[in-house]
């Protein structure tokens, strides 16, 4: 008969933020084909709350937007070698406008609340390089109300997929890969999402972090393999093709966090004003 001091206390398994966006769903596949899933709590919920819960200790390590790590570095750590982005069109990412980019002065630009990362990009170009001020308005992600009552609109998931994979979208309007406007302007990678922890559990429980860090490389290796199959699942669920979706995962998206990445994302925090964020060197 084993004695109750001999039961052992399971340990917890680290809880792994889940966002719902198509752009991290190849990861995911690789997790869930993989024998990961045994040694991690996949978490889902909306990216704005992925990264609250991130911050207030009920997740150890999730997806975050570019803009909330740079918000919040002094409590972050980022994952190395992995993040979410492209090196030319997104796709995901876009300003849908009734008007040229150049005309958007003192017009008005609704901002998704889904995010924050595309909407910061979106002010970077059209200020910066197009030399433009609009106003900008926050709205739910919703492209046809959005452009309701304004003159351009910054999409992203699904709404921003469906614009720039089904061009024109409707007569008159135009959709911008916010991607590809960045890497005309910059020459360098859009990072979008990178993967983060804090500095309290990157320190207290290196073991844990660094199993759930191997864990999403070999996903990102299993998902590249299987990207066939991949497709063929998500389109039976997605608005989109098996071969869209295909060339969506593999050829547009890049899940690494190399040198031009790194470069990239640096110079996205120096002209957004984040100059004191710690950055991957």
């Amino acid at each position: 008969m084993t004695s109750s001091s001999q039961i052992r206390q399971p340990t917890r398994r680290p809880r792994v933020g889940r966002s719902a966006f198509l752009t991290c769903t190849p990861l995911y596949w690789g997790l869930a084909r993989s024998t990961a899933l045994l040694d991690i709590d996949l978490v889902q919920d909306t990216p704005d709350r992925l990264t609250g819960r991130l911050l207030s200790g009920d997740l150890d390590v999730t997806s975050i937007s570019l803009v909330e790590y740079l918000r919040h570095s002094d409590d972050l750590v980022m994952l190395p070698d992995i993040a979410v982005g492209s090196d030319g069109p997104i796709q995901s990412c876009a300003i849908v406008t009734k008007v040229p980019l150049s005309a958007l002065d003192c017009r008005t630009v609704a901002l998704a609340t889904t995010s924050p990362t595309s909407a910061q990009m979106a002010r970077l170009l059209l200020e910066q390089h197009y030399g433009v001020t609009p106003r900008y308005v926050t709205r739910p992600p919703d492209l046809e109300v959005m452009l309701d009552s304004a003159d351009a609109a910054v999409v992203t998931g699904d709404a921003a997929l469906a614009a720039t994979m089904n061009r024109p979208v409707s007569p008159g309007v135009r959709a911008y890969d916010l991607g590809e406007l960045w890497r005309r302007w910059s020459g360098l990678p859009f990072v979008l999402a990178v993967w983060a922890v804090r500095k309290e559990t990157a320190g207290r429980q290196p073991d844990i972090v660094g199993m759930v860090h191997r864990s999403l490389l070999a996903a990102r290796g299993l998902a590249r393999s299987e990207s066939r199959e991949l497709a063929d699942r998500a389109a039976v669920w997605e608005p989109f093709t098996a071969p869209m979706l295909q060339d969506f995962f593999t050829r547009t998206l890049a899940f690494s966090l190399g040198k031009r990445e790194r470069l990239g994302l640096s110079e996205f925090a120096r002209r957004s004003g984040y100059v004191t964020a710690t950055l991957p060197s």
